[in-house]
C-alpha cells in the first residue's frame, strides 16, 4: 500500500514577531524572481554485472555474480515448479511440500536446520509461487560454502515426518479460513476462476477436505514427480571466492537426482463480459476487480505495457488513483498491476470503494481507460512515469536479493540479460503514441472481466449507468 505524507508548514513564534516588526523596512523591496526548478537528470542505465554460468551433469544450472563491497553473499536455489504442476486433486500440495522442506532432513531436525542457518549469520527462506519453489539464504562471505551445503541438504534429503505433515497441514487449514474471510481474497479467487477455469492458475483454494487429506506419502510423491536438478538454477550473488564456491556446489549437488525436465503448462484465458458478484449483505465497501488479458514478459511490447500500467493505475500519481482517490474520494488505495506467469499475463485494476459509489467508481475507471485508448498522454505526464520506473528499477537492483530476483525473472521467462541491461533505455524510449496504441489494442471493454464483492442489493442498480458491458 502506498502512503502519502502530508507536510505542514510551521513558523516559529519568534520569527513571526520578527516578520511583523520588519514589514515597513522591506515593504518596498520587490520579491526575488522565482527561478525555475532545474531539469531532472536523465536516468542512468543499469549496468548488469557479468555472471559466470556453468551446468552440472544432472542439469543443475548455476549463476555466479560478484557484486558489492560488503563481505556478504546471497544464495538462492530456484526450481521451476510450483502450483503450476498440481493436479486438480493436489491444490496447495506444492505449498505444503515447500513448507515441509525446513521441517527436517535425513541428517538434521528442523531445529538443527534453523541453528545451522543462524550459525552462518542468516536464516533460511523457503517459498512457493505459482511457477517456482525457492530456497534462499544470505550469509557472510566466508560462510558461502557451508551455506551451499545446507541448501543442498534441505532440498535433496527432506524427511517429511508424518507428525510435521499433520501440524503444517493444520496451519494451512487455519490460514485458509482467515484468507476466506477477507473480501479482497474472495475477489481474487473469483477472478482467477473466471480467467483460468480448472487450470492450476484458477484453483486458488483447495477444498478443506482435500487439504486435510494430504499425507506424508502424497507429499513425497509430489516431491519426486516435480523437484530435481533438471528444473533448478542456483544463484550466488555478492562477495565470494569463485573457485571455492564452485567446488562447494559441485561437491554438494552433483549427486542430486536430475528429476523431471522443465514442463510448460500455459493456460488459455477466458473472457467474462458481465459483472460477477459475491454478495456480502450490509457491507459498507465494495471490492472491485477490472481485468483483461495482458502481454507476457516474453512479448516485445512488455516494457511498453509496464509504462501503460504505471501511468493508468500503477503508482500514486496514476490517472485512476488521481481520479477515484484524490479527486472523488471514493477509495483510499486503488492500484493496477500486471500479473505475469510463464507465457501468460493479465492486467487488473484493484480498488475497495464505498458501497454507495461502486457504480460511479467503475464508471470513472472505465472513463480513464477510454480516454487513454483514444488520446496519447502528454509528454510531461509520460516523462514522470518513465523517471519513476527507471528510478524504481535501479533501487530494486541495489541489493544482492534484488539482483537475484531480476535474474530469476529473465531466466524464468527466457529473456536475455540484455533485457536488464537495456531496461531503462527501453522505458525511456516509449512514446505517447506507443501507450495510446497499446491501450487501444489491449484494454477493450468486450474483453474485460468484472468482479464485485459487496452488498449486491445496493450495488446492482448502480451498474445500469455504467455501460452495456456491465448490465
Amino acid at each position: 500500500m502506498t502512503t502519502h505524507a502530508i507536510r505542514t508548514r510551521f513558523v516559529a513564534p519568534a520569527l513571526m514577531v520578527l516578520g511583523m516588526l520588519s514589514v515597513p523596512a522591506f515593504a518596498s523591496t520587490p520579491a526575488p524572481a522565482r527561478q525555475p526548478a532545474p531539469a531532472a537528470a536523465a536516468p542512468k542505465p543499469f549496468k548488469v554485472p557479468t555472471r559466470t554460468e556453468f551446468k552440472l551433469d544432472n542439469g543443475l544450472e548455476v549463476s555466479l555474480l560478484p557484486y558489492g563491497d560488503m563481505p556478504k553473499v546471497a544464495l538462492q536455489l530456484a526450481i521451476d515448479t510450483g502450483n503450476i504442476h498440481e493436479k486438480a486433486t493436489e491444490t496447495w500440495l506444492a505449498d505444503l511440500t515447500g513448507k515441509l522442506l525446513s521441517e527436517g532432513t535425513t541428517t538434521r531436525s528442523a531445529e538443527q536446520i534453523a541453528q545451522a542457518a543462524a550459525s552462518l549469520g542468516g536464516s533460511l527462506n523457503i517459498g512457493t509461487t505459482m511457477d517456482q519453489t525457492f530456497i534462499g539464504l544470505e550469509v557472510l562471505s566466508e560462510s558461502a560454502p557451508d551455506a551451499v551445503a545446507l541448501i543442498a541438504d534441505v532440498i535433496q534429503n527432506p524427511a517429511f515426518p508424518p507428525a510435521e505433515v499433520d501440524r503444517v497441514k493444520g496451519d494451512l487449514v487455519r490460514e485458509m479460513a482467515i484468507y476466506k474471510s477477507q473480501p479482497g481474497t474472495l475477489a481474487n479467487e473469483r477472478l482467477l476462476q473466471s480467467l483460468y477455469g480448472d487450470h492450476p492458475y484458477g484453483r486458488y483454494f483447495p477444498p478443506e477436505a482435500q487439504l486435510k487429506g494430504y499425507t506424508a506419502e502424497a507429499v513425497r510423491a509430489h516431491y519426486d514427480a516435480n523437484i530435481g536438478a533438471a528444473r533448478a538454477r542456483l544463484y550466488v550473488v555478492g562477495r565470494f571466492e569463485p573457485a571455492q564456491v564452485e567446488k562447494a556446489i559441485k561437491d554438494a549437488f552433483s549427486g542430486w537426482k536430475a528429476g523431471p525436465a522443465r514442463l510448460k503448462n500455459p493456460p488459455k484465458q477466458r473472457v467474462a463480459k458481465a459483472v460477477q458478484f459475491i454478495d456480502r449483505p450490509g457491507s459498507v465497501q465494495s471490492t472491485v476487480r477490472v481485468a483483461v488479458k495482458a502481454l507476457p514478459p516474453s512479448h516485445q511490447d512488455y516494457v511498453k505495457q509496464t509504462v501503460l500500467n504505471t501511468l493508468l493505475g500503477g503508482y500514486f500519481s496514476s490517472r485512476i488513483t488521481a481520479n477515484i482517490r484524490e479527486a472523488k474520494g471514493y477509495t483510499y488505495s486503488p492500484y493496477s498491476e500486471v500479473s505475469a506467469h510463464l507465457d501468460d499475463a493479465y492486467w487488473v485494476q484493484n480498488a475497495d470503494v464505498t458501497t454507495a459509489v461502486t457504480g460511479e467508481s467503475l464508471k470513472e475507471i472505465l472513463s480513464e481507460v477510454a480516454t487513454l485508448r483514444k488520446t496519447p498522454p502528454p509528454a510531461e505526464e509520460l516523462s514522470a512515469v518513465q523517471s519513476y520506473l527507471a528510478g524504481t528499477f535501479l533501487l530494486q537492483n541495489s541489493s544482492r536479493g534484488g539482483i537475484i530476483n531480476q535474474l530469476r525473472f529473465v531466466d524464468l521467462h527466457g529473456l536475455p540479460d540484455a533485457y536488464l541491461q537495456n531496461y531503462v533505455q527501453s522505458v525511456m524510449a516509449v512514446t505517447p503514441e506507443d501507450v495510446q496504441k497499446l491501450a487501444a489494442k489491449m484494454l477493450t471493454r468486450e474483453a474485460m472481466t468484472f468482479i464485485v464483492v459487496g452488498d449486491q442489493k445496493v450495488v446492482a442498480p448502480q451498474l445500469k449507468v455504467v455501460s452495456p458491458a456491465l448490465k
